[in-house]
């Protein structure tokens, strides 16, 4: 079983199921995930249910609750042999405790944030996992000082990366843009939440940006497991300011990007990876805000920056998280070829770090090793 929470843990699901179908045809794969991890052969139990922020979670307690539920079902009712988790801690740690008295393995992929809040968890996700995959660098450091084993296998975004630059080929009419006028790429998140925050904050920036660089052309990716009607009024006022709107394609419209405005998550990784210059912000319902500037202790909150343990892109968060400043950034870079050259420089290290390593084979692996060693399979 595979259970991922959210769009970004369902594109490693998938990666993950489809390795291991090709490896061992005849495995049968449940799990909680959306369209990606379904394509790759997951029998879904369930879809995902992802929320961020402890007051926005509450909207979603019922589904979440159906959602646990249907998991425990198949626990009683199927022979699981291994379940693989990835990310969503406050969700998966309750179903690891009750994988755990059932003598289920549990794979951790994509450790919990132990490292920016609530380090006394590392304890114990160590005691509840049998094996944990970590997918940053530092995170594997963090554990093995706790005398905790891990493996840092890498960030799954680089294989697909790697795939997309293998395929380059990528039709100028696709996305209705024209090669003489520069590109940004706008990414508002792929949460509901997430969502009804940050797209109104978007459409409001290409209004001042067509007023201050007139020559850009805009594509927003929408998240592929969020029916379009659901905001339905604001992509259409989004449409009408000339912004392409592509479903997903998320890699394809940032490799034609110039540059791109993207809400704090995997993607500000996805743009660093592909060496495009970026603006980061991100809007949180107002008390999760305050209560996260209270528990979590770090310095920058884009994997970027965390990574590289400075800041090499601009981070716009909450207050500071308007049309105004973002746009002041993004003439920054357009104007300056200095300074964006500086900010490439950066982001090209960084790539370095992740473009040789292979996370879902490796990933596999574990998971094969584990069902060898605990079940004989």
């Amino acid at each position: 079983m595979i259970i991922a929470g959210e769009s970004s843990g369902e594109l490693y699901g998938s990666l993950l199921a489809a390795e291991l179908k090709r490896r061992r045809p005849d495995l049968k794969i449940t799990g909680v995930g959306g369209k990606k991890m379904q394509a790759a052969g997951v029998d879904l139990i369930d879809g995902i249910v992802g929320s961020i922020g402890v007051f926005e979670a509450l909207a979603h307690l019922i589904s979440l609750k159906a959602t646990f539920d249907k998991i425990l079902n198949t626990f009683r009712n199927s022979n699981i042999d291994l379940l693989v988790l990835i990310d969503y801690p406050e969700f998966n740690l309750r179903i690891a405790e009750r994988a755990k008295k059932l003598g289920i393995p549990i794979i951790y992929y994509v450790s919990p944030q132990i490292w920016a809040w609530r380090k006394k968890r590392i304890h114990n996700i160590g005691y509840l996992s049998d094996k944990i995959a970590v997918i940053l660098p530092f995170e594997e450091k963090v554990y093995r000082n706790a005398g905790i084993d891990c493996r840092f296998v890498g960030h799954p975004v680089s294989e697909d990366i790697s795939r997309l630059k293998g395929n380059v080929d990528i039709s100028i009419t696709e996305f209705q843009r024209d090669p003489e006028r520069p590109v940004m790429a706008l990414f508002p998140g792929s949460r509901r939440s997430e969502l009804r925050r940050h797209l109104p904050l978007i459409l409001n920036t290409v209004r001042l940006m067509k007023v201050r660089y007139p020559a850009f052309q805009y594509i927003l990716p929408f998240a592929p497991d969020i029916e379009r009607s659901e905001f339905f009024g604001i992509l259409s006022a989004i449409e009408r300011e000339g912004v392409t709107i592509a479903e997903s394609k998320a890699l394809e419209v940032l490799s034609i990007s110039d540059m791109a405005v993207i809400a704090s998550g995997t993607s500000t990784l996805q743009a660093a990876l592909l060496g495009v210059p970026m603006v980061v912000f991100y809007k949180l319902f107002p008390l999760t805000y305050l209560l996260g500037r209270v528990l979590i202790k770090v310095k920058y909150i884009s994997l970027v920056n965390l990574i590289s343990e400075k800041e090499v892109v601009k981070e716009l968060i909450q207050y500071d998280a308007r049309p105004e400043k973002i746009v002041d950034e993004l003439g920054k870079i357009y104007e300056s070829e200095n300074y964006k050259a500086e900010i490439k420089e950066s982001l090209g290290k960084l790539s370095d770090i992740f473009m040789d390593k292979s996370p879902t084979m490796e990933v596999a692996d574990m998971v094969e090793e584990l069902l060898v060693e605990k079940n004989g399979l």
